[in-house]
């Protein structure tokens, strides 16, 4: 049956009852004096507008629009960033969501916090155009290279400073993940490096 919105204090109940005490939609229901439809529809909205548990600090004028705002789009709020410059920063090197909105923040003392703000770009970057997702088997493939920078190693006993390579072996469908460091990136410190990935696993991949 069709029913009006629910005030956002019982709405943050549902939310608080169902996501953090973990009760079924019956329970939450009983003790709000809603129906199991509502809690499900109320926990579909929350989860469909990119936001997680703990609500994020927001007034209940800016969740109501974020749980009942048109598919596809997002409430309009002066605080919003700009995400697209928000993507394009994030492929330059070194740059990170943390370092982004930190930037933000100074711009916008009121604006989001971190975790509500990432939910944010997150939910943005999920409409953009998908790319092929590749699907892995368990144990059929390990990734491997010589990550990112060099990293500075230091001898406690000479106190010299040595750039080292990080070797990286991540398995596809688990994304566990096997790192060391190298003084060297020959083809002896490649294949020693995989060497010790294969026993760190406990196992060699199909490929």
């Amino acid at each position: 049956m069709p029913y009006g919105r629910l005030s956002m204090r019982k709405t943050r109940e549902i939310l608080r009852l169902k996501l953090a005490g973990r009760l079924s939609n019956r329970q939450v229901g009983r003790a709000t004096g809603v129906s199991c439809s509502t809690v499900s529809d109320t926990v579909t909205r929350f989860r469909a507008a990119g936001l997680a548990w703990p609500v994020p600090e927001m007034s209940d004028s800016a969740l109501e629009r974020c749980l009942y705002r048109p598919k596809g789009e997002f409430a309009t709020d002066e605080r919003e960033p700009d995400w697209e410059h928000v993507h394009k920063e994030m492929h330059r090197k070194h740059v990170t969501l943390m370092l982004l909105w930190n930037e933000y923040k100074c711009d916008h003392p009121d604006g989001y916090q971190y975790s509500w703000w990432c939910s944010r770009y997150r939910a943005w970057a999920a409409k953009l155009d998908p790319v092929m997702r590749q699907e892995h088997k368990a144990g059929e493939r390990l990734f491997v290279d010589w990550a990112g920078d060099t990293m500075s190693v230091v001898d406690p006993d000479t106190g010299e400073v040595r750039a080292a390579y990080v070797f990286l072996a991540v398995l596809g469908a688990s994304s566990y993940t096997y790192a060391e460091a190298s003084f060297s990136q020959d083809t002896g410190a490649f294949l020693s490096a995989h060497s010790r990935a294969f026993s760190f696993l406990g196992g060699v991949p199909e490929i």
